[in-house]
């Protein structure tokens, strides 16, 4: 699926961009958090996974809040009410044809989810709070919440970071140590919004307090948290379903605040099931692929000799020369590892050109990369790929020599013709994989 139109809806004298993927006959509505950017969300395989998972059961409109994203932009002094953020949704809806529609929200959007519920019953056919809120300061009655030092502590890191992929750890904790992962936050930080303004927006959801509207609430309501959510701790949804009549409430595992990180099935079932009477069958695809898996030879050697500043700068040179390969020779980055990547091509012979490039390129920076190539049949997981042929793959790797490309056979019988030339590295028991395995080293790339 393609990044979807962007279009715009007028809301007073605003612009406010939206886009509507998907034809299901249920309309669903997607609230984001306090900042987003409609087109670079589509760019994180793991947002885009989320995305086309709720466009598989409905008719999605995603819009960026006034203030954010590809929406017009707003004075810092005079930032958007809720009940002007309703007016959005509104206008939104009708710009896209809906008369009435699920609406997801997920952490700062739950409250302006909440108050369009109860101000717009006949307009919400069902609601879903992910990861959210009533109110988020501590007050004496609300013990559990944010205590003010603490948010301006977490603001002003926030504000100083700005742009650079700050707090993703408190995000989305299972990306902590992942590159690519903080390269696309900190983008979509500096699209989504000014540091100016994205602190702002925080001091404004400090502000919030919507616990007085939630008996009002009389929709079809789920909630759904994740046990150790370190930016909004659980107690606040348990709150919320102690006081929305007839609510759903669902805890599931995990520590990460972002929706679409972590096991984000987990959430979409419950919303699928919630919203159809039917959950996702977990079928998936099958396609040939061919996986490349590369690593630094030596990393904790090195690594102890340089010391983590200078070992870091290095590791983000690596990974600087391998994207751009990766690039060049149609990969995909599926996932990286402390010094290592995983790669999948849509052909073996770009694959064994990419690794011989990184290899090459590395040197350069004194570095010895150990890279694995196979292809088989594997199983598409969303975003990710995985089945016996990443396995393979990832066991060929580590038969590697320093500097060494190493293939299996299945790989080299599918080049024959590339001209990529091989020397033999015998049969060999690759562990937990079945039988013995004839694998070839790659002599020459050209």
């Amino acid at each position: 699926m393609n990044v979807p139109e962007t279009r715009y809806a007028k809301s007073g004298d605003c612009h406010i961009a939206y886009q509507v993927v998907g034809e299901g006959s249920l309309d669903v509505v997607f609230i984001p958090g306090f900042v987003s950017h409609l087109e670079h969300a589509w760019d994180e395989p793991r947002f885009a996974h989320f995305y086309r998972r709720l466009a598989s059961f409905s008719r999605l409109i995603l819009f960026d809040k006034r203030g954010t994203g590809m929406s017009d932009p707003v004075p810092i002094q005079q930032l958007p009410t809720l009940e002007q953020r309703m007016d959005d949704v509104r206008a939104v809806m009708d710009a896209a044809g809906s008369r009435r529609a699920a609406l997801v929200g997920v952490s700062e959007g739950g409250p302006l989810n909440l108050l369009f519920a109860a101000t717009h019953p006949d307009r919400t056919a069902a609601m879903v709070i992910i990861g959210s809120f009533a109110r988020i300061a501590w007050a004496p009655d609300f013990a559990f919440g944010t205590k003010p030092d603490v948010w301006r502590a977490l603001l002003e890191r926030m504000e100083q970071g700005w742009g650079q992929g700050v707090l993703l750890s408190a995000f989305a904790q299972s990306l902590s140590t992942n590159v690519a992962a903080r390269d696309w936050w900190a983008r979509f930080q500096r699209q989504a919004a000014s540091p100016g303004a994205a602190g702002a927006l925080m001091r404004m959801i400090y502000e919030i307090d919507t616990r007085a509207i939630l008996p009002a609430i009389r929709v079809p309501t789920l909630i759904l948290h994740r046990t150790e959510d370190r930016m909004v701790p659980v107690e606040h949804a348990r709150y919320l379903s102690r006081h929305i009549a007839g609510a759903r409430y669902v805890e599931v595992p995990g520590a990460d605040h972002f929706f679409f990180t972590g096991d984000a099935d987990a959430y979409l079932d419950q919303i699928e099931e919630f919203l159809t009477g039917e959950r996702h069958a977990g079928a998936s695809d099958r396609v040939l692929a061919t996986v490349l898996f590369a690593d630094i030879a030596g990393s904790t050697e090195r690594a102890s000799q340089l010391g983590d500043s200078r070992w870091h700068e290095l590791l983000d040179s690596f990974y600087s020369i391998a994207r751009r390969q990766l690039e060049r020779f149609r990969g995909r980055e599926i996932d990286t590892a402390g010094d290592g990547f995983f790669a999948a091509f849509d052909g073996p012979a770009r694959a064994i050109r990419c690794a011989a490039a990184i290899g090459s390129g590395v040197r350069l920076l004194g570095l010895e990369v150990r890279a694995g190539v196979h292809t088989g049949e594997c199983e598409v997981m969303g975003a990710k790929i995985g089945g016996i042929a990443v396995h393979i793959g990832a066991r060929v790797a580590g038969q590697a020599d320093p500097g060494e490309v190493l293939v299996s056979g299945t790989v080299k019988d599918l080049v024959a013709g590339s001209g990529i030339l091989f020397r033999d590295r015998g049969t060999h028991v690759l562990k937990g994989v079945p039988g013995e395995w004839h694998l070839y080293t790659v002599a020459a790339a050209n």
